[in-house]
């Protein structure tokens, strides 16, 4: 399975109903639309998407299914803050017959992640906000290979 993960755009810093609820703004939204956009003009995008409930996550995935054209995602409980790597790897194997999966989520998440499937021992691996990751994995397996790691400020540079 190829593994695109793509951290949640920039967010409000605080909201009044906590962290559940902060919600992206411009830049955030515009980060997942020039996702979307890298990804097609690649040739790469998922057949499936899965996000984090948290809101910010949401918004990502709905910009970034809007502008892909891909079907909408579909909320996964496992994707909200404090996800376990042995617990995604687990729940991605419900998936396995997708060529292509992206998931939306968190930091420090997404890091510790890429770390266990690397068999890093830790602190190597930064996901910025807007970043899009790629790994090749073979749930329930552990270990795969890491494709690509895309910072944001080249997602917000690439030409199309």
């Amino acid at each position: 399975m190829i593994l695109i993960l793509l951290r949640h755009g920039k967010a409000e810093n605080t909201s009044i109903d906590g962290d559940f609820s902060r919600a992206l703004v411009e830049k955030g939204r515009e980060q997942s639309r020039r996702a979307a956009t890298l990804l097609k003009g690649a040739g790469v995008l998922p057949d499936i998407v899965l996000t984090s409930p948290l809101l910010r996550a949401r918004q990502t995935a709905d910009e970034f299914c809007q502008t892909a054209g891909v079907p909408g995602a579909v909320i996964q409980g496992w994707l909200a803050c404090g996800m376990s790597p042995e617990t995604a790897m687990t729940e991605l194997s419900a998936f396995r017959d997708f060529k292509r999966v992206a998931i939306v989520g968190h930091e420090p998440d997404f890091s510790e992640f890429i770390e266990w499937v690397l068999g890093d021992g830790g602190g190597s691996v930064d996901v910025k906000k807007g970043a899009v990751a790629c790994l090749e994995i073979s749930p329930p397996s552990q270990y795969g290979t890491l494709k690509y790691l895309i910072p944001p400020k080249l997602v917000d540079e690439a030409e199309f």
